[in-house]
């Protein structure tokens, strides 16, 4: 087989890209590993900025997104049993950003790759990448009972932090920035209406906890946990009056209980890989940078690689320019680091010291936070970088 660009990986980064490219005529093959009925129900993130709704409105992948996503205007920061809304279109110039779960947007991308007709392979096994560094990479695999050998120009590594695509860079060619953060998360999905209409996000000195929404009918809830926790250790009555606890406040709010759907522990952590190119091998999303879930940065970065890969590779074969192809990774890392300082701002401004035996930090983190609450100068800061920082 021979195609234009072959894509790793058919989460939301693979399959964007794939529908950017086919909008400009360049064929590509997206090979994923795990069937499509695995892609389509693993609950992933569902915060989108401002930027990302519109590359996928202008896309033309937007329909639904804008008939069921749940937009937001800003987000609620909780201490020491009070609340302080965060206007976020209000400090960011209008931008604002919409709540639609990851595998609601898979499904929507599925449907649009298949409509097109051009090849998504589910289930491929065994994958291997060979002459990446020359003009003409070469992919095997195994789909079915069929072995399977891929020519192509240029190769698109979407498959995750565990993929084959990083992996397949030599070591010498990349230097990695990590950070793993002494804390992790119980996250929940619940059957039953949120009792919020905006994300929150509270600090309280036993651990984070936060509120955040899927559909009318669907509530997620996290709560900061060990990152050496167990899940068995959650009963639903314990998770049900840790998030009680955490988000009360004095003036009467009431958490609505439901039947647990889902819950799982995430931990966190801080992954940058420099470069993000190698030869004719571009890594984009997950397989190049991975970023703790506190600012909601992950999917909007991911989407961003993509949009730039893509505007590089329509410059090469549309008009046989190379120069943003050269500049991918220099273009994608401004915006991660941004990212990635964001998050971890976040992350650690919200979530329980470990080692805070005296409540030196917790009265660190909650002089921080009533700052952000009561100056407008603070507060934007968070805002625009919440709803996407516009580097540009």
């Amino acid at each position: 087989m021979r195609t234009q660009v072959a894509i790793v990986g058919a989460g939301p980064s693979g399959l964007l890209l794939a529908h950017l490219l086919h909008l400009q005529g360049i064929e590509s093959v997206v090979l994923e590993r795990q069937s499509r009925e695995y892609v389509e129900h693993r609950v992933r993130a569902g915060v989108l900025e401002q930027g990302t709704v519109d590359t996928l409105r202008a896309a033309g992948l937007a329909d639904r997104l804008l008939r069921e996503g749940l937009v937001h205007h800003g987000i609620e920061l909780r201490f020491t049993r009070h609340a302080h809304r965060i206007a976020l279109s209000e400090l960011s110039g209008g931008r604002s950003i919409t709540i639609y779960g990851q595998q609601e947007l898979v499904k929507d991308l599925v449907r649009a790759r298949l409509e097109t007709g051009r090849a998504l392979y589910f289930q491929v096994a065994d994958l291997s990448l060979d002459q990446v560094a020359g003009p003409e990479p070469v992919l095997r695999f195994r789909h079915g009972d069929r072995a399977v050998e891929l020519h192509c120009d240029f190769v698109a590594g979407c498959d995750g932090f565990h993929g084959v695509c990083r992996k397949s860079i030599p070591a010498s060619e990349q230097q990695v920035f990590h950070y793993d953060y002494p804390y992790a998360w119980v996250g929940v999905l619940a059957a039953v209406a949120p009792s919020t209409d905006e994300v929150i996000y509270a600090h309280h000195e036993d651990g984070l906890a936060m509120h955040s929404l899927r559909s009318p009918e669907l509530s997620r809830l996290y709560l900061q946990c060990s990152p050496h926790d167990v899940i068995a250790h959650w009963s639903d009555d314990r998770i049900w009056s840790e998030l009680h606890r955490r988000l009360a406040t004095d003036d009467g709010w009431v958490l609505q209980e439901g039947p647990i759907l889902e819950k799982s522990i995430t931990a966190m952590r801080s992954f940058v890989v420099e470069p993000m190119q190698y030869g004719r091998l571009f890594l984009a999303g997950d397989s190049a940078h991975i970023v703790p879930p506190t600012g909601a940065k992950g999917l909007n970065l991911a989407v961003s690689d993509v949009r730039a890969l893509a505007d590089a590779l329509s410059e090469w074969f549309v008009h046989g320019r190379d120069e943003l192809l050269a500049q991918y990774s220099a273009t994608c890392l401004q915006r991660v680091w941004r990212a990635q300082h964001f998050s971890a701002w976040m992350t650690q401004m919200l979530h329980r010291a470990p080692d805070d035996s005296t409540g030196f930090m917790h009265r660190l983190q909650v002089s921080h936070l009533r700052y952000i609450a009561q100056s407008r100068a603070a507060a934007t800061s968070l805002a625009e970088n919440y709803v996407g920082y516009d580097l540009a």
